[in-house]
């Protein structure tokens, strides 16, 4: 069990964190593999909102499209291109796991801000998978494609001899802190950001102070709307720039 931080415990009259416990959605019980929490209903509505737009909300196929449609149509086409300039055209049979990667880190990034909602990936359970599945997949694509060659990712021949041993011990290093770096990024930000917020709003509670907390809120939101589309850009062009290196290992 999560224990959550009262306010006899800290003497604090609001907790910025309380905001992410994953809580059961029925009763205050232990919590289970199969315990329905509120992440898992955040995460089912993400899934619903991504089929309204790129099902339900192009399933005309109209000449001239719709506002919704041009939406679905935008993002296919900057996550297509993105696969391509990135990785080439051998990338693009992979472009429905990146496109899946980007839609479900973007819309559960803005449903994180609405009110009363739970971000899912401020949780580094949720970025953590996501970050795995996507090294585990990548390595196992490198050795599948290009067998023992994939190792010549970590040997940099462009080097000095001398350094090359010394070069490629970094390399490997680096690649195996991929998956750190790459949950931690996604969940890191988006936590900060709704910490600050929740902080500010506590203290628009205090009558001196309430038009710059107001302030504050409204300029964080603000920066917190452009790093929900930021953060699953750079997610998703470092998924990328990894499939590169799998299809194309050679420095």
């Amino acid at each position: 069990m999560t224990h959550v931080a009262t306010e006899a415990d800290t003497g604090l009259a609001f907790h910025p964190m309380e905001q992410f416990v994953v809580k059961p959605l029925f009763g205050d019980g232990p919590i289970y593999w199969y315990t329905p929490t509120n992440a898992t209903l955040w995460m089912g509505l993400t899934l619903l909102a991504i089929i309204a737009l790129l099902v339900f909300g192009t399933r005309g196929r109209a000449i001239i499209p719709s506002r919704v449609q041009s939406i679905a149509e935008m993002l296919y086409g900057m996550v297509h291109k993105m696969v391509e300039d990135v990785t080439g055209k051998d990338g693009l049979k992979y472009f429905p796991f990146v496109m899946t990667l980007f839609c479900f880190i973007l819309f559960a990034n803005y449903l994180g801000l609405l009110p009363k909602s739970f971000s899912t990936t401020s949780q580094i359970a949720v970025t953590g998978v996501l970050a795995l599945m996507v090294f585990v997949g990548v390595t196992v694509l490198g050795f599948v494609k290009n067998g023992t060659h994939f190792l010549g990712l970590f040997w940099v021949n462009s080097a000095p001899l001398a350094l090359r041993p010394v070069l490629a011990v970094i390399e490997l290093i680096s690649y195996f802190v991929r998956p750190v770096s790459h949950s931690i990024r996604l969940a890191g930000n988006v936590m900060a950001g709704h910490a600050v917020i929740k902080v500010f709003a506590a203290f628009a509670a205090i009558a001196w102070i309430a038009p710059l907390a107001v302030l504050g809120i409204v300029g964080v939101y603000a920066l917190e709307v452009m790093v929900c589309i930021i953060q699953a850009y750079v997610f998703t062009i470092l998924t990328c720039v990894y499939l590169k290196d799998a299809l194309h290992p050679s420095h």
